[in-house]
């Protein structure tokens, strides 16, 4: 199938420059997802000709699912205003999810910067110790960054795409959990390549490892044994801003206390096979 197969979803807010330099590399139809922007998003999207979805507020990382609803293609891949995919990957993962239709979710390498470094997440999936099994197009997963995803429609649709509790950070393992409790594979594909160039300022590291800690405690409570959520707690306690996102997980729980659904124990013994256990 050619790249008409798959719809590249980005969504973003008030980084109008940012998408205007993305938007230029991508190709094949793209809907960008704006999450109540105040800049000139809305125009960069349309005079680079995408599709515009406008949401009512920031919906964070469930935006995507706006833009994964409206998409008319089997297949989603997922941009961040900042990456794009290399040319003829998304031709190439059409080709892939085709051949094999009990995968799901398809995670590409990424390439970080100009002087295009291996992203460490990318190196960590490439050994993963789940191996390789049959059906599969590469080395099975339990997590990815949601950059360097192609998705079955359907699937993330049936599943309920992303969390909009977690908002961003971390936000990828619920979903890849979620996936892999209704049956579907997910696998690491090398061919596939995604350019990242992130900005050198204007992250805030405590406030990502925060929210970090927050979302790993909110999805162990929500989706694995709660001996798997005891240990998120005691490593957030001693990590660096953990303290803080273990209190915002605690408040948080109200709001997703009767949405716990633990995976089926094969899943949940894949999982706990990446922590070591």
């Amino acid at each position: 199938m050619t790249g008409s197969a798959v719809t590249t979803v980005v969504a973003t807010r008030d980084r109008a420059s940012a998408l205007r330099r993305s938007l230029a590399r991508h190709t094949g139809p793209v809907i960008v997802v704006d999450n109540a922007s105040g800049d000139a998003t809305p125009e960069v999207a349309r005079e680079a000709g995408a599709r515009l979805i406008r949401a009512p507020r920031n919906l964070g990382a469930a935006g995507r699912n706006l833009g994964a609803a409206e998409a008319d293609t089997p297949y989603v891949a997922f941009a961040d205003d900042d990456s794009w995919w290399e040319p003829g990957a998304l031709d190439h993962a059409a080709a892939v999810l085709d051949g094999h239709p009990r995968t799901a979710l398809l995670a590409a390498r990424v390439l970080v910067g100009e002087e295009q470094r291996l992203e460490p997440v990318s190196a960590e999936m490439s050994r993963s110790p789940l191996g390789w099994p049959d059906g599969l197009p590469g080395r099975a997963i339990l997590g990815f960054l949601a950059c360097s995803a192609v998705v079955r429609r359907d699937a993330f649709l049936d599943v309920g795409g992303f969390s909009d509790v977690l908002h961003f950070g971390g936000e990828e393992e619920l979903l890849a959990l979620d996936l892999a409790a209704a049956g579907w594979g997910m696998a690491y594909v090398p061919e596939l390549v995604v350019h990242h160039q992130p900005a050198a300022t204007g992250r805030d590291r405590g406030a990502r490892r925060r929210r970090g800690a927050r979302n790993r405690l909110l999805t162990a409570w929500l989706r694995r044994p709660l001996s798997a959520l005891a240990r998120e707690a005691v490593a957030s306690a001693r990590a660096p801003d953990g303290p803080a996102g273990l209190g915002d997980a605690v408040r948080a729980l109200p709001s997703v206390a009767r949405a716990r659904r633990p995976v089926p124990r094969s899943v949940e013994l894949a999982r706990a096979r990446l922590d070591g256990y």
